[in-house]
């Protein structure tokens, strides 16, 4: 099966002052994101405004993504819904166009029982393309405990989760009873981040690293830390963890992927505004991203 180890970027949808996408836009970012060495993109996922694209909006960024990645870097394309003929739906569609897996998001919304949910992913597995599981209470209403992540681990092509519990007990439970005993077998499980903050003692824990929302303007840097973390080398990942942590607080003031959005935009990269029912940031909320942003010499 693929790796999916390293450091992974929750692709922004750069958008103009219209609401149209920027698709050329979106065509530098990736082309950023490779040339700063990052190991993967997610486009379409939370950060990248899933919810509020259209079928054919989503159609040319998942071509785009996949022909700018062209090998270089993995791609890993949002294909969830609260419904399940709509995911699978995206699933295949993920596949079809090429994407290196598919990453699922817990239904939201309905709040599925547990034999739902297996059963939601079993689905999801069956086009054959590897499902990276997106985990995230937060925007979903509904958290995968362990023992439920452990049944639904042992679906095929169930490759992964995304973990967003913001739960460290959690996390180390699903690294320490499904992933590190799958390691050295050729059905591994991996496990990343959702959480800048919790790069480090994720794969302090034995995890395999992140899909970022800050490695949208700072990729080198977020791929610096998750390569120290993963080589054991914990003073070097320390101090950059340290030095990123008021911009990943600052990135996530206000809902994402406002904040980034505007960080982009600022820095002169792609961003623009976030479609309603996203607004604009507020201007106390402006003042402290702008000082993290000055303090990492991103702007003057």
């Amino acid at each position: 099966m693929t790796e999916f180890k390293g450091a992974f970027t929750a692709l922004v949808t750069p958008m103009f002052e219209s609401g149209e996408v920027d698709y050329d836009g979106f065509r530098r970012l990736i082309q950023f994101q490779i040339t700063e060495g990052i190991d993967g993109i997610v486009p379409l996922g939370t950060t990248g405004e899933n919810p509020t694209l259209d079928e054919g909006e989503e159609d040319k960024l998942i071509e785009i993504a996949v022909k700018e990645a062209a090998g270089k870097i993995k791609v890993i394309v949002g294909a969830g819904s609260n419904d399940t003929k709509h995911m699978i739906k995206y699933v295949e569609r993920a596949k079809r166009l090429g994407a290196d897996a598919a990453l699922v998001v817990t239904p939201y919304y309905n709040r599925p029982n547990d034999s739902g949910l297996i059963r939601h992913f079993e689905e999801a597995a069956k086009p054959g393309i590897p499902i990276i599981v997106y985990n995230i209470a937060s925007r979903t209403g509904r958290n995968i405990p362990t023992p439920l992540m452990t049944q639904i681990a042992k679906i095929p092509n169930i490759a992964g989760v995304k973990e967003s519990s913001g739960d460290i007990n959690q996390i180390g439970d699903v690294i320490r009873e499904i992933a590190i005993p799958r390691k050295k077998s050729a059905d591994k499980f991996w496990v990343l981040s959702g959480d800048d903050s919790f790069i480090l003692p994720l794969i302090s824990l034995g995890g395999d690293g992140v899909i970022s929302t800050i490695s949208n303007l700072l990729p080198a840097k977020v791929k610096a830390l998750t390569q120290a973390a993963l080589d054991g080398d914990l003073e070097k990942a320390r101090a950059i963890h340290y030095e990123l942590i008021p911009f990943m607080k600052a990135a996530f003031i206000e809902t994402n992927p406002v904040p980034i959005k505007q960080a982009l935009t600022w820095a002169g990269l792609p961003g623009g505004p976030a479609r309603l029912p996203m607004g604009k940031l507020a201007a106390a909320s402006e003042d402290i991203l702008r000082k993290a942003m000055v303090d990492l010499g991103m702007v003057k």
